[in-house]
């Protein structure tokens, strides 16, 4: 098939410092490779201030004004140029005949296994070292042993498919002493066996629990810890408009939404997930925390939306996706507070990026230790979710028979998940 010409992708350095880059992709299109794309950037810590996107159906060229997140950051550029690319579809004959690319092998999944003693955000400090090694984590196990001590497994895929290198190997070993310093009691990495599994359901989640999880829609009178605060309710007012009358062949779809991290990520992983392709798109600066987005879609035939109920199901699957992207919520299980964290996973089956990033620096920020975590697999609602779980260990600033400790804690994970 061959690969992409290397100025299939540009990345523009900014003429003054704290401008954004801008990032220039001019390769075949494929449908949801927008989708692709943004979560690239996203996984990247990266912010898309604004962008354009238009294509013929046969070639596409998409522009992206990007900053990061946090001035702290040290953006890899290189390696986000060669992520892109490995994205974009080759330049190959074959495209024309709307063949598919044939799918890369999976990377191979290793087990890094450390055992260490605990301390206060000790899992955000790992897992830190292992965005910035761009080591994909795919499922974790912590659990702390009755002496204090901590045994961390992480299952990981290399995003740069080094890891079977020596060097790449010692690399990881170097920046994880770093972290860990004299904490650290053993550390080993290997091929990951069967204990692997793939992504397993998550155990033990009760009825009642995965009904307040993954529900369809939030009441405002809720008084559970997943209630809209002041923050979803200004996300209620988002407002998504059809319109005909300006295109022949595309409907005009507009979007004007308070923003959030991830936005134009959640716009773009919809679409792709109900086979909506994108002849022009414009990403507009946020103004005022408000983002505007102008859409000119098809449906996969070809042909504009017009059924009234198709228009209908799109605004309210997009509303649902904008308004509440991430599900946060505390629940107890005997003696036990448990963290739940859950976010849509594409049809394509990928999750959301940095998710376990976010919530554990949260974590971290509030001071809480996390007794044990987990990610895994649920079924609700027609769609698969990953799920994420965190045992919380109580203190004498958060005890979690207190409400208002419980909504502290659910207030700023959700916050830090979504930029806020």
């Amino acid at each position: 098939m061959g690969v992409p010409s290397d100025d299939a992708v540009l990345i523009q350095k900014p003429k003054k410092p704290g401008e954004p880059h801008v990032v220039t992709v001019n390769c075949p299109d494929k449908t949801g490779l927008g989708c692709d794309i943004c979560r690239t950037i996203l996984d990247f810590g990266l912010y898309i201030t604004r962008g354009d996107v238009s294509t013929d159906g046969i070639w596409c060229y998409i522009l992206l004004w990007v900053l990061p997140r946090t001035s702290s950051l040290i953006v890899k550029w290189s390696n986000l140029k060669d992520r892109v690319m490995s994205i974009c579809p080759s330049r190959s004959l074959q495209f024309y005949f709307n063949q598919q690319p044939a799918n890369s092998p999976s990377s191979p999944v290793y087990l890094l296994k450390f055992l260490s003693f605990g301390r206060k955000g000790l899992l955000h400090d790992v897992t830190q070292v292992l965005c910035e090694l761009e080591l994909a984590i795919q499922k974790v196990k912590v659990t702390t042993t009755p002496d204090g001590r901590v045994l961390d497994l992480f299952f990981i895929t290399d995003n740069m498919d080094l890891l079977h290198t020596k060097e790449r190997q010692d690399q990881t070993y170097e920046q994880l002493h770093a972290v860990l310093g004299e904490s650290c009691i053993s550390c080993e990495l290997q091929l990951a066996g069967p204990e692997y599994g793939g992504h397993q359901a998550i155990p033990t989640l009760s009825p009642a629990v995965a009904e307040e999880l993954f529900r369809c829609e939030l009441l405002k009178n809720e008084t559970r810890s997943q209630a809209l605060s002041p923050d979803l309710t200004k996300l209620k007012k988002t407002n998504i408009t059809v319109d005909n009358s300006l295109s022949p062949a595309h409907t005009l779809l507009q979007i004007h939404s308070v923003d959030h991290k991830g936005l134009l990520y959640d716009i773009m992983r919809t679409l792709k997930d109900c086979n909506i392709q994108i002849a022009y798109g414009r990403f507009s600066p946020n103004v005022n925390g408000h983002r505007d987005l102008d859409l000119f879609i098809q449906q996969k035939d070809g042909k504009k939306i017009v059924d009234p109920e198709k228009q209908s199901a799109l605004i309210s699957r997009l509303k649902l996706e904008m308004l509440h992207p991430l599900r946060v919520i505390i629940s107890s299980r005997g003696p036990d507070t448990d963290l739940l964290v859950a976010n849509p996973v594409e049809l394509s089956g990928k999750g959301r990026p940095r998710v376990f990033y976010d919530v554990t620096l949260a974590l971290k920020m509030l001071g809480i230790c996390i007794f044990s975590a987990e990610i895994g697999r649920h079924f609700a609602s027609d769609r698969e979710w990953e799920v994420y779980r965190f045992l919380l260990e109580a203190s004498c600033e958060f005890q979690f028979t207190n409400a208002v400790a419980k909504n502290q804690i659910v207030d700023k994970v959700r916050r830090t998940l979504m930029g806020w």
